[in-house]
């Protein structure tokens, strides 16, 4: 057990000469630390700022993209409608003329009791 107390007892004074040496030089370090550390952290600021900015930036680029490619592919669905009524009628095929409602401008409901009129 003796090898065991000789540890802890180097470990424990090597502590507590380590708080002491902090206590005693801490107020005379950290003013210098801190004339250092402050333009670095304003620095990293600066930086995330401006990857902030790039960032908002493409994705709204990204965006204007996306937009684009849906409203040409839903502008060939509309034109793929078009076309397919005529060639179904010269097919004899059973092909779907009429566009899906999701795809339907500005129709309204009937009212349920203008149905039987």
């Amino acid at each position: 057990m003796g090898l065991l107390d000789n540890g802890l007892k180097g470990s424990v004074m090597m502590g507590l000469a380590i708080g002491i040496g902090a206590a005693v030089l801490g107020p005379a370090v950290l003013p210098a630390l801190a004339g250092v550390a402050k333009p670095l952290l304003k620095a990293a600021i600066k930086s995330g700022l401006l990857l902030y900015e790039k960032g908002k930036e493409t994705a709204a680029e990204l965006s204007e993209v996306v937009e684009d490619v849906v409203a040409e592919a839903k502008a060939e669905m509309d034109e793929g409608y078009e076309e397919a009524a005529p060639a179904a009628t010269v097919a004899g095929a059973t092909v779907r003329t009429t566009k899906p409602r999701s795809h339907r401008k500005n129709v309204k409901p009937e009212a349920k009791g203008e149905a039987g009129a």
